[in-house]
């Protein structure tokens, strides 16, 4: 699908560029930002490097069973009945921590590895349980508290602090994940009580 809708974007460009007498600019734009991706990518690929090599290590390490030992209490209150030793919920702290150091891109495979363990736990037969949406939006909206990717890319720009944008990212990141959860944990109280009154009405008719 995503295919499909960017090559839908490309072709849209490039006719709005022939018709507007522009096919000279879109046909530079397209060269430069291909130029412009590639050194951003080479800029960017050494942190993530960095990052991701430390991750493994904080995994083999047993780091991350501190982590998940602190990330238990938090667990027990948005996770019901989730298998606090299982493999779902070792893949979930690992990609809370990833999302915590600002690893977007290295906490993707950790959040994927994450969601399958759940569906195979639940027995989900794909449909989303309450616990895959949880994590889901525990994932996109988790709290940042090294805004990592960002603090390079605004140095590759010439920012003079970088990191200066911290505040915002813990400030934003916090409130985004309290809306997110109460959002989802309120929406799914509803569905239940929905559900209980479609339920109770068959009976009695």
């Amino acid at each position: 699908m995503m295919n499909i809708i960017f090559a839908a974007m490309i072709i849209f460009s490039v006719v709005c560029g022939i018709f507007n007498g522009k096919s000279a600019e879109v046909s530079d734009a397209a060269i430069n930002s291909c130029v412009e991706a590639v050194e951003l990518f080479l800029y960017l690929i050494g942190g993530m490097c960095m990052w991701g090599g430390l991750m493994k290590v904080a995994e083999k390490s047993h780091l991350t069973d501190k982590l998940s030992a602190a990330f238990r209490p938090f667990a027990r209150l948005i996770f019901k009945n989730l298998d606090l030793n299982g493999k779902a919920f070792h893949a979930i702290c690992l990609n809370v921590t990833a999302n915590i150091l600002g690893l977007g891109n290295a906490a993707t495979p950790l959040g994927i590895e994450a969601m399958k363990a759940l569906e195979s736990e639940e027995k989900a037969n794909g449909t989303a349980t309450r616990n895959m949406i949880v994590f889901s939006v525990l994932n996109t909206a988790s709290i940042t508290l090294l805004p990592t990717t960002a603090a390079s890319l605004r140095s590759k720009h010439g920012s003079a602090a970088p990191m200066e944008i911290f505040p915002c990212v813990v400030i934003t990141s916090v409130a985004a994940l309290a809306a997110g959860l109460i959002s989802a944990i309120a929406l799914d109280g509803i569905s239940k009580i929905g559900h209980k009154n479609e339920k109770r009405s068959k009976e009695e008719t």
